[in-house]
Protein backbone atom coordinates (compact mmCIF):
# COMPACT_ATOMS: atom_id res chain seq x y z
CA UNK A 1 0.00 0.00 0.00
CA UNK A 2 2.95 2.46 0.74
CA UNK A 3 4.24 2.00 -2.78
CA UNK A 4 1.17 3.29 -4.13
CA UNK A 5 1.43 7.68 -4.05
CA UNK A 6 -2.01 8.02 -5.13
CA UNK A 7 -3.22 5.80 -2.08
CA UNK A 8 -0.89 7.36 0.29
CA UNK A 9 -1.64 10.98 -0.73
CA UNK A 10 -5.43 10.44 -0.18
CA UNK A 11 -4.70 9.01 2.94
CA UNK A 12 -3.03 11.82 3.94
CA UNK A 13 -5.44 14.25 3.00
CA UNK A 14 -8.13 12.48 4.47
CA UNK A 15 -6.29 12.06 7.87
CA UNK A 16 -6.18 15.79 7.54
CA UNK A 17 -9.74 16.56 6.87
CA UNK A 18 -10.79 14.07 9.96
CA UNK A 19 -8.39 16.47 12.15
CA UNK A 20 -9.72 19.24 10.37
CA UNK A 21 -13.21 18.18 11.44
CA UNK A 22 -12.73 17.20 15.15
CA UNK A 23 -10.85 19.87 15.73
CA UNK A 24 -11.08 23.04 13.79
CA UNK A 25 -14.92 23.81 15.41
CA UNK A 26 -13.29 23.08 18.66
CA UNK A 27 -10.57 25.97 18.34
CA UNK A 28 -12.75 28.48 15.86
CA UNK A 29 -13.96 31.79 17.54
CA UNK A 30 -17.07 31.31 15.63
CA UNK A 31 -20.05 29.38 16.32
CA UNK A 32 -21.87 27.17 13.23
CA UNK A 33 -24.65 28.37 13.99
CA UNK A 34 -24.32 31.61 15.08
CA UNK A 35 -25.90 34.85 13.16
CA UNK A 36 -23.77 38.31 12.37
CA UNK A 37 -26.38 39.45 10.31
CA UNK A 38 -23.58 42.77 10.12
CA UNK A 39 -21.63 40.27 8.16
CA UNK A 40 -23.63 38.92 6.03
CA UNK A 41 -22.98 37.24 2.57
CA UNK A 42 -18.77 38.57 2.98
CA UNK A 43 -16.33 37.30 0.40
CA UNK A 44 -13.52 34.90 1.40
CA UNK A 45 -10.90 36.93 3.85
CA UNK A 46 -8.32 36.46 6.24
CA UNK A 47 -11.03 37.15 8.75
CA UNK A 48 -13.41 34.17 7.18
CA UNK A 49 -11.26 32.21 5.21
CA UNK A 50 -14.08 30.67 3.34
CA UNK A 51 -16.57 33.91 3.69
CA UNK A 52 -19.77 34.15 5.45
CA UNK A 53 -23.33 33.11 4.14
CA UNK A 54 -26.88 35.24 4.14
CA UNK A 55 -27.46 34.64 8.06
CA UNK A 56 -23.45 36.03 8.44
CA UNK A 57 -22.50 32.43 9.53
CA UNK A 58 -18.72 31.36 9.34
CA UNK A 59 -18.65 29.34 5.82
CA UNK A 60 -14.76 27.67 7.06
CA UNK A 61 -16.51 26.53 10.78
CA UNK A 62 -19.70 25.40 9.15
CA UNK A 63 -18.03 23.23 6.72
CA UNK A 64 -15.46 21.74 9.43
CA UNK A 65 -18.90 21.22 11.60
CA UNK A 66 -20.88 19.66 8.23
CA UNK A 67 -17.84 17.13 8.06
CA UNK A 68 -18.18 15.87 11.33
CA UNK A 69 -22.00 15.26 10.51
CA UNK A 70 -20.72 13.83 6.97
CA UNK A 71 -17.90 11.60 7.96
CA UNK A 72 -20.06 10.53 10.89
CA UNK A 73 -22.69 8.99 8.95
CA UNK A 74 -20.81 7.53 6.12
CA UNK A 75 -18.93 6.05 8.81
CA UNK A 76 -21.56 4.51 11.06
CA UNK A 77 -23.26 3.08 7.75
CA UNK A 78 -20.39 1.43 6.27
CA UNK A 79 -19.57 -0.38 9.28
CA UNK A 80 -24.07 -0.97 9.99
CA UNK A 81 -23.54 -2.26 6.08
CA UNK A 82 -20.55 -4.37 6.83
CA UNK A 83 -21.93 -6.09 9.78
CA UNK A 84 -25.40 -6.95 8.62
CA UNK A 85 -23.79 -7.96 5.24
CA UNK A 86 -21.57 -10.17 7.02
CA UNK A 87 -24.19 -12.02 9.38
CA UNK A 88 -26.75 -12.19 6.38
CA UNK A 89 -24.40 -13.63 3.77
CA UNK A 90 -22.17 -15.73 5.88
CA UNK A 91 -25.56 -17.42 7.08
CA UNK A 92 -26.70 -17.80 3.30
CA UNK A 93 -23.53 -19.00 2.16
CA UNK A 94 -22.86 -21.63 4.68
CA UNK A 95 -26.01 -23.46 5.43
CA UNK A 96 -26.69 -23.01 1.37
CA UNK A 97 -29.85 -24.67 -0.15
CA UNK A 98 -33.05 -23.52 0.67
CA UNK A 99 -31.94 -20.93 3.45
CA UNK A 100 -29.96 -19.41 0.54
CA UNK A 101 -32.68 -19.27 -1.65
CA UNK A 102 -34.83 -17.57 0.73
CA UNK A 103 -32.54 -15.10 1.59
CA UNK A 104 -31.10 -14.14 -1.94
CA UNK A 105 -34.77 -13.78 -2.79
CA UNK A 106 -35.06 -11.57 0.06
CA UNK A 107 -32.25 -9.40 -1.33
CA UNK A 108 -33.54 -9.58 -4.79
CA UNK A 109 -36.58 -8.07 -3.78
CA UNK A 110 -35.36 -4.77 -1.99
CA UNK A 111 -32.90 -4.22 -4.95
CA UNK A 112 -35.87 -4.81 -7.08
CA UNK A 113 -36.50 -0.71 -5.45
CA UNK A 114 -33.96 1.71 -6.29
CA UNK A 115 -32.64 2.68 -3.34
CA UNK A 116 -32.53 6.35 -3.17
CA UNK A 117 -36.43 5.72 -3.32
CA UNK A 118 -36.22 3.50 -0.07
CA UNK A 119 -34.00 6.25 1.67
CA UNK A 120 -36.32 9.11 0.31
CA UNK A 121 -39.31 6.91 1.57
CA UNK A 122 -37.78 6.23 5.03
CA UNK A 123 -36.82 9.70 5.33
CA UNK A 124 -40.27 11.04 4.99
CA UNK A 125 -41.45 8.65 7.48
CA UNK A 126 -39.44 9.17 10.09
CA UNK A 127 -38.17 12.98 11.62
CA UNK A 128 -35.01 14.54 10.11
CA UNK A 129 -32.00 14.31 12.04
CA UNK A 130 -28.72 12.22 11.73
CA UNK A 131 -30.19 9.21 13.44
CA UNK A 132 -32.84 8.63 10.53
CA UNK A 133 -30.66 9.15 7.13
CA UNK A 134 -28.05 6.25 9.22
CA UNK A 135 -31.16 3.89 9.14
CA UNK A 136 -32.60 5.40 5.57
CA UNK A 137 -29.19 4.96 4.11
CA UNK A 138 -28.41 1.38 5.82
CA UNK A 139 -31.61 -0.33 5.33
CA UNK A 140 -30.70 -1.36 1.84
CA UNK A 141 -26.94 -0.54 2.01
CA UNK A 142 -25.52 -3.87 3.40
CA UNK A 143 -27.31 -6.19 0.20
CA UNK A 144 -24.31 -5.33 -1.86
CA UNK A 145 -21.66 -6.44 1.30
CA UNK A 146 -23.84 -10.12 2.20
CA UNK A 147 -23.52 -10.93 -1.52
CA UNK A 148 -20.38 -9.77 -1.27
CA UNK A 149 -19.27 -12.41 2.14
CA UNK A 150 -21.64 -14.99 0.53
CA UNK A 151 -19.50 -15.82 -2.19
CA UNK A 152 -16.72 -15.59 -0.28
CA UNK A 153 -17.86 -18.26 2.16
CA UNK A 154 -19.61 -20.09 -0.86
CA UNK A 155 -15.80 -20.95 -2.09
CA UNK A 156 -13.92 -21.08 1.51
CA UNK A 157 -16.62 -23.33 3.36
CA UNK A 158 -15.28 -26.70 1.26
CA UNK A 159 -11.70 -25.80 1.97
CA UNK A 160 -9.34 -28.37 4.05
CA UNK A 161 -9.39 -26.38 7.17
CA UNK A 162 -12.76 -25.45 7.36
CA UNK A 163 -13.81 -29.21 6.97
CA UNK A 164 -11.06 -29.89 9.69
CA UNK A 165 -12.80 -27.55 12.00
CA UNK A 166 -16.11 -28.66 11.41
CA UNK A 167 -14.55 -32.71 11.99
CA UNK A 168 -13.36 -31.46 15.47
CA UNK A 169 -16.96 -30.29 16.23
CA UNK A 170 -16.20 -26.47 15.71
CA UNK A 171 -20.14 -24.62 15.29
CA UNK A 172 -21.20 -22.77 12.74
CA UNK A 173 -20.79 -19.62 14.34
CA UNK A 174 -17.27 -20.89 15.11
CA UNK A 175 -16.70 -21.69 11.90
CA UNK A 176 -17.72 -18.15 10.18
CA UNK A 177 -16.32 -16.05 13.24
CA UNK A 178 -12.59 -18.05 13.28
CA UNK A 179 -12.20 -19.51 9.91
CA UNK A 180 -14.03 -17.81 7.01
CA UNK A 181 -14.39 -13.91 8.06
CA UNK A 182 -10.48 -13.56 8.41
CA UNK A 183 -9.77 -15.07 4.94
CA UNK A 184 -12.47 -12.82 3.21
CA UNK A 185 -11.73 -9.57 5.01
CA UNK A 186 -9.38 -8.27 2.02
CA UNK A 187 -12.66 -7.84 -0.03
CA UNK A 188 -14.85 -6.99 2.73
CA UNK A 189 -12.25 -4.00 3.74
CA UNK A 190 -12.12 -2.92 0.20
CA UNK A 191 -15.96 -2.70 0.06
CA UNK A 192 -16.36 -0.61 2.99
CA UNK A 193 -13.88 1.78 1.48
CA UNK A 194 -15.51 2.32 -1.34
CA UNK A 195 -18.95 2.49 0.61
CA UNK A 196 -17.78 5.29 2.67
CA UNK A 197 -17.99 7.98 -0.06
CA UNK A 198 -21.33 6.60 -1.55
CA UNK A 199 -22.69 6.78 2.14
CA UNK A 200 -21.38 10.43 2.46
CA UNK A 201 -23.07 11.01 -1.51
CA UNK A 202 -26.81 9.98 -0.03
CA UNK A 203 -26.19 11.79 2.54
CA UNK A 204 -25.45 15.38 0.43
CA UNK A 205 -28.43 14.43 -1.63
CA UNK A 206 -30.64 14.09 1.00
CA UNK A 207 -29.39 17.41 2.29
CA UNK A 208 -29.74 18.95 -0.98
CA UNK A 209 -33.06 18.16 -1.51
CA UNK A 210 -34.19 18.87 1.85
CA UNK A 211 -34.61 15.37 3.48
CA UNK A 212 -31.07 16.11 5.37
CA UNK A 213 -30.68 16.92 8.38
CA UNK A 214 -32.88 20.09 10.83
CA UNK A 215 -31.89 23.29 10.75
CA UNK A 216 -29.36 24.82 11.85
CA UNK A 217 -27.27 21.67 11.70
CA UNK A 218 -24.39 22.15 9.62
CA UNK A 219 -23.54 19.45 6.81
CA UNK A 220 -21.70 19.32 3.74
CA UNK A 221 -24.93 18.87 1.28
CA UNK A 222 -26.75 21.06 3.55
CA UNK A 223 -24.14 23.70 2.91
CA UNK A 224 -24.05 22.98 -1.08
CA UNK A 225 -27.63 23.47 -1.23
CA UNK A 226 -27.83 26.88 0.52
CA UNK A 227 -25.06 28.01 -1.65
CA UNK A 228 -27.46 26.76 -4.99
CA UNK A 229 -29.52 29.33 -3.78
CA UNK A 230 -27.44 32.20 -4.53
CA UNK A 231 -24.92 30.55 -6.96
CA UNK A 232 -25.05 33.64 -9.61
CA UNK A 233 -24.43 36.08 -6.64
CA UNK A 234 -22.12 34.19 -4.60
CA UNK A 235 -20.47 31.53 -5.94
CA UNK A 236 -18.74 30.80 -3.23
CA UNK A 237 -20.77 29.69 -1.21
CA UNK A 238 -20.78 26.26 -3.31
CA UNK A 239 -17.49 26.46 -3.91
CA UNK A 240 -16.05 25.41 -0.63
CA UNK A 241 -18.55 22.82 0.67
CA UNK A 242 -18.76 20.67 -3.07
CA UNK A 243 -14.87 20.84 -3.35
CA UNK A 244 -14.56 19.33 0.15
CA UNK A 245 -17.12 16.67 -1.00
CA UNK A 246 -15.30 15.84 -4.21
CA UNK A 247 -12.10 15.79 -2.64
CA UNK A 248 -12.94 13.69 0.39
CA UNK A 249 -15.24 10.97 -2.36
CA UNK A 250 -12.38 10.82 -4.44
CA UNK A 251 -9.71 10.33 -2.11
CA UNK A 252 -11.48 7.12 -0.60
CA UNK A 253 -11.60 5.68 -4.34
CA UNK A 254 -8.10 5.71 -4.16
CA UNK A 255 -7.73 4.62 -1.46
CA UNK A 256 -10.05 2.02 -1.88
CA UNK A 257 -7.84 0.67 -5.10
CA UNK A 258 -4.47 0.97 -3.44
CA UNK A 259 -6.24 -1.08 -0.48
CA UNK A 260 -7.52 -3.71 -3.34
CA UNK A 261 -4.14 -3.72 -4.87
CA UNK A 262 -2.55 -4.24 -1.53
CA UNK A 263 -4.82 -6.98 0.10
CA UNK A 264 -5.71 -9.23 -3.25
CA UNK A 265 -2.77 -11.21 -4.45
CA UNK A 266 -3.74 -11.49 -8.36
CA UNK A 267 -3.59 -7.78 -8.44
CA UNK A 268 -0.17 -7.88 -7.04
CA UNK A 269 0.71 -10.20 -9.92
Amino acid sequence: FRSNRLAMLSAVILLLIILMAIFQPMFSRYDYDTNDLFNTNQGPSMEHLFGTDSLGRDIFTRCWEGARVSLSIAFVVAILNGTIGILYGGIAGYFGGLADNLMMRFCELIASIPQMLWVVLLILIMDPGVLPIIVAIAVTGWIGMARLFRGQVFQLKETEFVMASRTMGAGSLWVIIKHLLPNAMSPIIISMANAIPGAIFSEAFLSYIGLGIPLPMASWGALASDGADVLLTYPYQLLFPALLICITMLCFNLMGDGLRDALDPRMRQ
